[in-house]
């Protein structure tokens, strides 16, 4: 009897079309239609134009405000200092959303939660793993405005001096509040290499990122946490952090820290068991992103693959 091989090339090509087909996010993330951001440079914040950050979340936490960010259609990440219970009432989260104080626009949604998930090992005194995940009380259908973002995957790389943005509504200095009509605010900042930043910040762990100018003035504040800190590989945006914490807002010599998403791809896909969000191997401006986030356990055997913030109170 003759066994015929089949190329490798080929295999590779039904594992993409196998994935997509099982709902993988990865054919769809971190798409922003209406974002034409390159590699230009911005003093300070400025207002995000309608659309430019189609996975920014709003979520109203009881009287609080924090940041997510949609990352598949009915999962929402975000930061487990945002969350003093995991109970649902009185959350309220917005997508689609572009200035606070205007009635909801035919772009918006608002939602409710039907379950909040904070890491189980999420240290209130150093911030360490400071990651939450909220899942929406219905599934979303993806607009040019609402869009989910990728996730930076195991392994990625984030060199120091590397160009990122964040985005959010909190206040734009310590005790200013955002003026109305509270548009969504972005920055670019270049990420902090660890070593680096560990001369700030002596609770500094491998979960961790930090981002932000030696010179202060541009960072996020209260109210931003929780939010996304994306950077672009060709026409993917990634998230390589979440607003987690800082000394002030925009300090010289502190920059503004997030918790590492690419520490806890294994997480998150563990607590989403279908529709898992896409996970991209980011390496630096270097080299080309490689997508990840195919879920393959039947075929392969292996597991699903300016600001800082203070808490609320």
């Amino acid at each position: 009897m003759m066994v015929k091989l089949v190329p490798v090339r080929v295999l590779l090509l039904l594992l993409v079309l196998w994935a997509t087909g099982s709902d993988a996010q990865i054919d769809v993330c971190g798409r922003a239609p209406l974002n034409s951001k390159t590699d230009s440079r911005i003093v300070g914040g400025q207002d995000a134009s309608e659309g430019a950050w189609p996975w920014q979340a709003s979520l109203e936490i009881r009287n609080g405000l924090c940041g997510g960010s949609l990352i598949n259609n009915q999962w929402v990440l975000s930061a487990a200092h945002c969350f003093t219970s995991t109970s649902t009432s009185g959350v309220s989260i917005y997508l689609g959303r572009h200035n606070r104080q205007n009635p909801l626009s035919s772009n918006e949604l608002r939602l409710g939660a039907s379950r909040i998930i904070v890491h189980e090992d999420y240290d209130s005194k150093s911030s360490d793993n400071d990651i939450a995940l909220v899942q929406l009380d219905s599934t979303v259908d993806f607009t040019d405005y609402i869009q989910p973002v990728c996730l930076a995957a195991e392994g990625s790389a984030f060199p120091d001096g590397l160009d990122c943005w964040v985005t959010g509504w909190g206040t734009i200095q310590t005790g200013v509040s955002l003026p109305a009509p509270e548009t969504l605010q972005e920055v670019d900042i270049p990420i902090v290499s660890n070593s680096r930043c560990a001369s700030s910040y002596n609770t500094l762990t491998d979960n961790m990122v930090c981002a932000g100018l030696s010179a202060g003035g541009k960072d996020s504040c209260q109210g931003d946490s929780g939010g996304p800190l994306v950077t672009k590989n060709g026409s993917v945006w990634v998230q390589a952090g979440i607003v987690s914490f800082g000394r002030g807002c925009a300090e010289p010599d502190f920059p503004g820290v997030y918790a590492r998403v690419s520490q806890y791809q294994s997480w998150i896909n563990n607590q989403i068991s279908t529709n898992q969000p896409g996970f991209i191997n980011f390496q630096g401006s270097t080299g080309a992103a490689t997508f990840v986030s195919m879920s393959l356990p039947l075929l392969l055997s292996v597991p699903p693959a300016v600001f800082s913030f203070f808490v609320l109170s």
